[in-house]
This record gives structure tokens, C-alpha cells and sequence, in this order.
């Protein structure tokens, strides 16, 4: 076991008993079951020193209704960047989720039966991404305005290919205001994927000048249209009502939230597009996803290739107190075998 800077051995040993007893039981971890679990004969006193200290260091956490503790966002994170052990899965398992993935004939039925398979197997929400079959690169952009609060947009992207849509506006914009953005756009983005256009928008949002904004909104608000009109970008979803079932998560202002968020697919889908530029597999563990709505949940995620592209995400959303060990290895398997399948197709 690797020491961590801040932690000597007989911490982190304790902190790995108390994360793998919550995750299994769910009830906060008192003193005595750390003693037991433990095997060596440390004194109550000494015991709760250490925990103690993992407290003041932001890895265990007391709920005010027990003497117990449970591991915190940080806590999670120490241990499955440094303690976790996952073992793989077994051939029978592999060869039956072959098996289970193999029914589909077109590509969307291979995607159905993923996120069906990742939420029959870990019990919690599946999710896939639909292939992107190589990225859209943005060339040129200019927007015509048309009768009606309609807009013309002529997109070249890949350097030859246009496409024309059409987009409805809540307001009349003048031509001015359309070049403006038009220019803005072009100079900014030129040679960007079309789906990170909006993410690179909002990101300078926040450094440009007064007399900007307003123009920098209506480049958001156009970049938006765009978007929802292309198509692009979606994902399937199964097992949605199976976060029901954790305790934790019964909160139901909480489970709106997070159902809106399902609903809606933005949020859960810029937490893929940061998994899908990222080497191998990424685990976002409550607040790490940057999005409120999943600030209760765990987001595990792998990327799954057709002939060595890069072409999505899968994954599984549950609790943050998810059997790593166990979601780990089935959504890797899952994404070699989809993306073996597809490749296939």
C-alpha cells in the first residue's frame, strides 16, 4: 500500500475500513468496528485520535445523529485514487455480456442494450454517449436574417462542407448585431469542434469588457441555437428510478433536481465531453462534476473507440458510496465491448 504525503500507514488503513464499511452497510463507522476490523490491537483512545485528525483533514465527516463517521468527497477520492483494489471481471461474466450486447442489429439498438446492461449489472443509472463520428470543425459562420424572428445559419465546417439551418430567436436582431457576433465567432473559433463553441463562449464571458457582454450573450444565445438544432449530441439513459433506492439520495428536492437534470441531458453531457477528450477512464465523485444537480452522485465514466477513434462515453451515475471495486471494471468491459461491436458493424 502506497503511503500518501499527509497520511502515515495505520491512517490510511483505518480510512480504507471505514470507506469500504460505509459503501457496504451504509451506516456511519463508530470506533469499536474499526477496532475489529482492523486486526491490530490499537487502543479506543488511539483510534479515535486518528480519526480524530482524518476529520480535521476533511476525510471523514460525523453526522450529527451518530458517534460514527463517513468518509466525505475527499475521502472518496484519496481512496480510490490510492487504496481501491478492483479486481476484473470474470470470463463467464465478460462472455455473457458479450452475449447480452450481441442482440442488437443496428448501432442504436447496441447503444440501448449498453445502457440497459450497465443498469441491469451495477443496479444504478447507465449512460451512453451516441457515437460522434469524427469532430465537426467549425470553418466559417454567418447568420442571415430572415422574416419572423428566423434566422439563416450557413455553417461551413471540415473545410467544405455546408450546412444550412434555420434558427428561432426570442428577438428581431438587426444585421449589425449578426455580423458582429458572425466576426466574433469566426475569430474566436475557426478550426474549433462545433460542440466546445458554446463551453469557449461562456468561458470568455467572464474576462471581456462591459461593452461586450451584451454581444458575447447573443453569441452564447446563437451558439446555443446552433447546437440544438445540429442534433449532435445525445445520449441514452437507463435505470433512472433505481437511484431511488439509496437512502442518501431520498432527499426529494435532490432527486428533482437530478431528474430535471436527466431530463434536460446538458450537464450530463458536458461531464462526458470532459471524459471524452481525457485519457481512459474518469470517476467524478460528488462535487467534482461541477454541476449541483449530481452533487450527491458518483459519475464513473470509460471511453469507447470504433477501429482506435475515440468516438464516446459510458457510464454509471450512482451514490457516491458506490462499490467502486465492482462499477470500475464493468463500465470498462462495457466500452471495449461496444466499441469492439460497433467497430464490427
Amino acid at each position: 500500500m502506497s503511503v500518501h504525503p499527509a497520511l502515515n500507514e495505520r491512517s490510511l488503513s483505518l480510512l480504507k475500513i471505514l470507506v469500504e464499511r460505509y459503501i457496504s452497510e451504509g451506516q456511519p463507522v463508530g470506533s469499536k468496528t474499526l477496532a475489529r476490523e482492523s486486526g491490530v490491537s490499537l487502543s479506543p483512545a488511539s483510534i479515535r485520535n486518528i480519526m480524530a485528525d482524518l476529520e480535521e483533514r476533511g476525510m471523514v465527516v460525523s453526522p450529527h445523529t451518530s458517534a460514527g463517521r463517513v468518509p466525505t468527497v475527499k475521502g472518496y477520492r484519496l481512496f480510490v485514487d490510492t487504496l481501491l483494489t478492483v479486481k476484473p471481471l470474470q470470463h463467464t461474466l465478460i462472455d455473457k455480456f458479450k452475449l447480452e450486447l450481441d442482440k442488437g442489429v443496428r448501432p442504436q439498438e447496441l447503444i440501448d442494450s449498453a445502457s440497459l446492461l450497465l443498469s441491469h449489472t451495477t443496479g444504478m443509472a447507465g449512460v451512453v454517449m451516441l457515437p460522434r463520428m469524427g469532430s465537426v470543425l467549425l470553418q466559417q459562420i454567418e447568420f442571415i436574417p430572415l422574416s419572423a424572428n428566423r434566422i439563416l445559419v450557413v455553417l461551413v465546417v471540415n473545410d467544405m462542407e455546408v450546412q444550412n439551418r434555420i434558427i428561432h430567436t426570442e428577438r428581431t436582431y438587426t444585421q449589425d448585431e449578426l455580423q458582429r457576433v458572425a466576426n466574433y465567432l469566426n475569430s474566436e473559433f475557426s478550426g474549433c469542434e462545433l460542440s466546445s463553441i458554446r463551453r469557449g463562449v461562456h468561458d470568455s464571458m467572464q474576462a471581456v469588457r462591459d461593452d461586450m457582454q451584451q454581444i458575447m450573450q447573443v453569441a452564447m444565445n446563437m451558439a446555443d441555437k446552433v447546437l440544438a438544432e445540429s442534433g449532435e449530441d445525445d445520449l441514452v439513459i437507463a435505470g433512472e428510478t433505481n437511484l431511488m433506492q439509496y437512502a442518501e439520495m431520498a432527499d426529494m428536492d435532490k432527486l428533482r433536481q437530478l431528474f430535471e437534470a436527466f431530463n434536460a441531458k446538458q450537464d450530463m453531457l458536458h461531464i462526458l465531453d470532459h471524459s471524452i477528450h481525457a485519457e481512459g477512464m474518469q470517476i467524478f465523485i460528488g462535487e467534482e462534476s461541477g454541476y449541483s444537480a449530481f452533487g450527491e452522485c458518483s459519475v464513473v465514466t470509460a471511453p469507447y473507440r470504433i477501429e482506435d477513434q475515440v468516438v464516446g462515453v459510458l457510464g454509471v451515475i450512482g451514490p457516491t458510496r458506490m462499490a467502486y471495486d465492482r462499477v470500475i471494471p464493468v463500465v470498462d468491459v462495457t466500452a471495449k465491448i461496444l466499441g469492439s461491436l460497433l467497430s464490427s458493424e
